[in-house]
């Protein structure tokens, strides 16, 4: 009987999407425990609460399946076959069928099938009733009318009519060619620094989109096109509280910490504003969060509301210059006054919206349960944030490859996209990852993943408004754990990260709307396709010419031969990511001590790989020496970094990416992953301000190096250190 019940179990699992077992990093094959796939499957929204009602759930499920003709989402591929699988009762399934398509525009197409060719797939008895699931293929003249987009297809039978979202879209995402590029090249390179980390003289103890301006300003004057940062949407930086910015309040707004107050035009005709500025005890509260080694996020926050509150009464004020515009703005996005209602009603009850009162929690926001003057900051807040942001892209535009930006896996649980669109989350499990060599005890990432069903029956209308959020300013975005449009290792609540499940996605779903929305924007896309990824997702990201990553400090492993493959040509290189060592501490083993610390290996181990990591860089020395991007029999840290960044400027690499703290040999990492609180994450400053490595020889030696390489310059066999400063 056990075993019987297990076999139902991983039937119904694999019916919700959930994989029973999977391929860990050693290539042992790991099996779910029965815990895991039933708080898996409740979360999922299946009736079961024992093993005892598989069998009950099991036949619920099978008949919500078949009686559905279709799917609610279809993807046609421009240029290829296309079909759908339809499922229907028995006795219709020699009868005609017939479709018709409303396209995007309104126009109505018709497509009878009943000439189709029609071949059927799967015969099955559910609960007495007998179907049959045929694949019926439109007919090609009918395809090839179809523009790229979203359309609405109709089925008709005998049986009735049934809907679904046809997205129509190019097999290859949106690539620019080397006449789109504003520099003229199919090669670039760029900056990496997180924004928070950035600082200048006159910013309030971290950056802001006024020194992000100039930083891409200064790029572009070396010769660079791109500089990326983490991402830069809002964030819980009151009640609760969580700086991560991979953990932000919502995909489709912007984060006001980063604002300029001095580049808002209101700033010009507020007196208020200018003399709380000007007092001393604002200059004495920005003094002290600029002297400060870390970030200060609730002062700054503080300190930076209480202007812009100023700010947005003034522009409400009687005749004010921008007034009608701003009230436009707002009356154009009501998603806006939704989300601002949302952060003042937070404010009032100083808690996630878990732990509101009935109405709010559950979507009802009185007017009586916010107050005027939080809604209205939230409102201005956001108007300034996109304004600036918007000028950002513009200026990128024009000094390069255009605005780089960073689309995260997940957002809060208790922000305000879940609490809209609740039943596109899976609200009882978070994201995370399985055990691995480095995180022995696996991940949970707190967040509430998307629910694979959810997501499909919605059409993937929030997937679309999050894409498009970004993608309307961005032309390079980074999709985080882009293995996440495949599947993703979920959490049940209650259990550890040892006893996660990964749960499926319709990955060609998610790649037809990439697809759509990057030809719409002109937006060329990154997937971060780092650590245990399976072979067919990087298939997938080639197929369909979504970037990958190359990053040296993953690609470096003792089994590698050579130490170091090809960059291809299809990928955005760099020597680490935000989540990993800096080379300067990657060289010195300080990541190990870390790990040792946070009891993810033991001594032994450490050491062990202590030894395999001098090797590695041993090897990494002797092929930058063959190549010879660099000389010498013992480099130091500084002229292994530059071999390796000469080593990736010189490759088909479109895009390569430079972080600028490793170039001053920084040893702290700005995120430790899985170490919660113990670590500053999200808040070290970096060493040196704008001013102060805008002109450090070190800096621009290598990057002037960097941009001689990535033009195809003569001088890409000079040594370390030949390119005098400039």
């Amino acid at each position: 009987m056990a075993a019987i019940s297990t076999a139902l179990l991983h039937t119904l699992a694999r019916l919700y999407d959930i994989q029973p077992s999977y391929v860990d990093v050693t290539g042992a094959r790991r099996h779910a425990s029965t815990e895991g796939l039933l708080g898996m499957l409740r979360s999922l929204g299946a009736s079961l609460e024992t093993p005892t009602e598989i069998a009950s759930a099991l036949r619920e499920r099978r008949q919500q399946l078949w009686r559905e003709p279709t799917g609610p989402v279809l993807v046609a591929w421009q240029g290829q076959p296309a079909s759908v699988e339809v499922r229907l009762p028995a006795g219709l399934a020699d009868r005609p069928i017939d479709c018709a398509i409303r396209l995007e525009t309104g126009e109505e197409l018709t497509a009878p099938l009943r000439g189709a060719r029609r071949k059927t797939l799967e015969q099955v008895r559910v609960e007495g009733r007998d179907y049959v699931s045929q694949r019926v293929e439109f007919p090609a003249h009918r395809l090839r009318e179809l523009p790229v987009g979203y359309h609405e297809l109709t089925i008709e039978t005998e049986g009735g009519r049934h809907g679904s979202l046809l997205v129509v879209a190019p097999v290859k995402a949106y690539r620019p060619t080397s006449n789109d590029r504003a520099k003229g090249s199919a090669r670039t390179w760029g900056v990496f620094l997180p924004l928070y980390a950035l600082h200048s003289a006159t910013s309030w103890g971290a950056g802001d989109f006024g020194d992000l301006s100039k930083l891409m300003d200064w790029t572009a004057r070396l010769g660079g096109g791109v500089v990326a940062t983490l991402p830069l949407l809002a964030s819980f930086l009151d009640q609760p509280y969580d700086p991560s910015p991979y953990a932000p309040v919502s995909r489709l707004f912007w984060n006001e910490f980063y604002v300029d107050p001095g580049a808002i035009p209101e700033l010009r005709h507020c007196t208020a504003a200018q003399e709380a500025l000007g007092s001393p005890r604002m200059k004495e509260a920005c003094a002290a969060l600029r002297s400060a080694s870390l970030v200060d996020y609730g002062r700054q926050t503080a300190l930076k509301r209480e202007v812009l509150e100023l700010l947005g009464a003034a522009v409400a004020g009687q005749g004010a210059p921008r007034a009608e515009e701003f009230r436009r703005y707002v009356q154009s996005h009501p998603m806006l006054q939704d989300y601002a209602r949302f952060r003042a009603a937070g404010e009032r009850f100083q808690s996630g919206w878990e732990d509101w009162p009935a109405g709010p929690r559950d979507g009802v926001i009185g007017d009586d349960e916010i107050d005027q003057a939080a809604l209205n900051y939230h409102l201005y807040a956001q108007w300034v944030a996109h304004e600036q942001v918007s000028s950002l892209a513009e200026q990128a535009s024009r000094a390069g490859e255009g605005l780089y930006l960073d689309l995260p896996l997940g957002v809060h649980r208790q922000g305000y996209d879940v609490w809209r669109e609740r039943a596109s989350f899976v609200l009882g499990a978070s994201g995370g990852a399985p055990p691995d060599s480095v995180f022995t005890k696996g991940q949970d990432w707190g967040f509430a993943p998307l629910h694979p069903q959810g997501i499909r029956h919605s059409r993937y209308r929030y997937v679309i408004e999050y894409l498009r959020h970004h993608m309307s300013l961005a032309k390079v975005l980074r999709v985080d754990h882009v293995m996440g449009l495949h599947r993703l290792y979920m959490i049940p609540r209650g259990l550890e990260a040892t006893q996660g499940v990964y749960v499926r996605y319709r990955a060609e779903e998610l790649y037809a709307i990439l697809s759509v929305e990057s030809h719409r924007h002109r937006t060329w896309l990154v997937g971060e396709n780092l650590g245990t990824v399976p072979g067919h997702v990087n298939a997938s990201l080639a197929r369909h010419e979504v970037h990958a990553m190359y990053v040296v400090q993953y690609e470096m492993t003792p089994k590698a031969r050579p130490i170091l493959r090809d960059v291809p040509r299809q990928s955005v290189a760099s020597m680490n990511t935000h989540d990993m060592p800096t080379f300067e501490a990657y060289c010195r083993g300080l990541d190990l001590d870390d790990r040792l610390a946070m009891g993810l290996m033991n001594q032994s181990e450490a050491d062990q790989e202590r030894r395999v990591r001098g090797e590695l860089l041993r090897k990494l020395a002797a092929l930058l020496r063959r190549k010879r991007f660099m000389t010498g029999k013992s480099p130091g840290t500084a002229a292994l970094l530059s071999g390796c960044l000469a080593l990736l400027s010189a490759s088909r690499a479109p895009l390569v990416l430079v972080n600028l703290e490793d170039l001053w040999l920084e040893a702290e990492p700005q995120n430790v992953p899985d170490s919660k609180e113990s670590r500053p994450n999200w808040a070290r400053k970096a060493a040196h301000g704008l001013e102060a490595f805008s002109d450090l020889p070190q800096v621009i030696n290598v990057l002037s190096r960097v941009d001689q390489l990535r033009r195809g310059a003569q001088a890409s066999r000079r040594t370390p250190g030949s390119r005098r400063h400039r």
